[in-house]
């Protein structure tokens, strides 16, 4: 993956891994979108995609003035369309988001109104804002998930590379499960920087066998790949290797620059509220 990164000029081109110039005045330049396409046509996803969804975005540093010069903050939820042509490069929305430090906003209506606009713009696609003031802050909580841990199987490791063949299920049995593992690494396609997250597969048809699953997750540890990537190369194999009929992917990373991102995708249900976990 990181050739791939090397030889294609629209990621050559990204601020990720590069020294900047930070900003504390608003300015939308620092947005660099990345085409959703890159990744789907190595995977061969055409334009009939096998999924909807969402990527949900948690910003943890957004600050601005109000029209006095106090200093406000909030917690940010930006949820971009699965079908959106872009994606959004996360060191650019982290420098985004510093140049509204020191800007005056007549409203915290008025910064969700920004951010929508920018960040649809951005994405070439449909972005929802909402914004969690001050106040509200206290009122979050932690979800604990409802869902069978794999992570207690152990298991011998030689080697970390990527493989859907570690992938099977057993075609006599026919069931429905919803499963989970906090042991999903994978690093960034840029900085190789490493990525961790908290991954959840809601699937029905013939049973995946859970071994092979765990192997397979883990096999991602030294995986060079955007985290949006990722969800979708594991989607696309579950139902290849494993023929799930019905199938739900989420992965709840963990934060970096004040940043966390969510993908979710799945072939026969609504994206779930924004969970947070406890390593978020």
């Amino acid at each position: 993956m990181s050739q791939d990164y090397h030889n294609n000029p629209q990621l050559a081109e990204l601020a990720l891994g590069k020294s900047v110039t930070y900003s504390d005045q608003y300015d939308v330049s620092f947005l660099q979108p990345v085409p959703r396409a890159l990744n789907r046509n190595m995977i061969g996803l055409s334009n009939d995609l096998p999924f909807s969804g969402n990527d949900i975005w948690n910003g943890y540093e957004l600050s601005w003035l109000n029209v006095n010069g106090m200093p406000q903050v909030g917690i940010l939820r930006c949820a971009v369309a699965f079908d959106s042509i872009n994606i959004i490069e996360s060191k650019s929305f982290k420098l985004y988001l510093n140049s509204f430090n020191n800007t005056r906003f007549e409203s915290l209506a008025n910064v969700k109104s920004v951010l929508e606009n920018d960040l649809s713009h951005c994405a070439q696609g449909n972005v929802s804002i909402d914004i969690i003031p001050n106040n509200e802050f206290n009122q979050q909580q932690l979800h604990i998930p409802s869902a069978t841990l794999l992570d207690t199987m152990d298991l011998t490791f030689d080697e970390y590379v990527v493989s859907p063949n570690l992938l099977k299920s057993n075609r006599d049995m026919v069931t429905h499960e919803f499963l989970y593992s906090n042991l999903l690494k994978s690093n960034c396609l840029i900085t190789n920087q490493p990525d961790w997250a908290t991954i959840f597969i809601k699937y029905s048809g013939p049973q995946i066998e859970h071994e092979s699953l765990l192997r397979y997750l883990i096999s991602f540890r030294q995986h060079n790949e955007f985290h949006e990537q990722c969800v979708e190369r594991i989607f696309c194999d579950l139902i290849e290797h494993c023929h799930c009929e019905q199938l739900t992917v989420l992965a709840r990373y963990t934060r970096r620059g004040g940043l966390d991102i969510n993908p979710f995708r799945s072939n026969f249900e609504a994206p779930y509220p924004d969970w947070r976990l406890i390593r978020q």
